[in-house]
């Protein structure tokens, strides 16, 4: 069974997460950027659904610091978050992240289908 880490400080929205992939995917959840680099020591996953608006470090931080940790740079990283304004996609693609879906989630098909996309991809 593939690996999803879910990095969100909400945990309503972790819920709703589980409650969609945990069928298909073992979830891991993290509320930080610093909770997720910690348990990635002992564990990889093969996807990373990544909250922008994290306390301590935010999401633009964590995905920079997993771009450039050799163990991690290659895991597809998901924007998921409600910084959902004109712009804002093409700004975290931007960035670096390897999609984007706007919270919150009224689409179930299109997010189960984006990660999907990136877990079946040929590196």
């Amino acid at each position: 069974m593939k690996s999803i880490a879910v990095i969100e400080d909400n945990k309503d929205n972790r819920l709703l997460v589980r409650s969609l992939l945990s069928e298909f995917y073992a979830i891991t959840e993290f509320e930080t950027g610093f909770e997720a680099f910690q348990g990635f020591r002992n564990s990889v996953p093969d996807l990373i659904l990544l909250d922008i608006s994290l306390p301590g470090m935010d999401g633009v931080e964590v995905l920079s610091q997993l771009r450039n940790d050799e163990r991690l740079k290659k895991i597809p990283v998901i924007a998921l978050t409600a910084h959902a304004v004109s712009g804002d996609r093409e700004q975290y693609l931007a960035a670096g992240f390897n999609d984007y879906i706007a919270k919150p989630i009224v689409d179930e098909d299109a997010f189960l289908q984006s990660i999907e996309r990136w877990l079946t991809r040929t590196p």
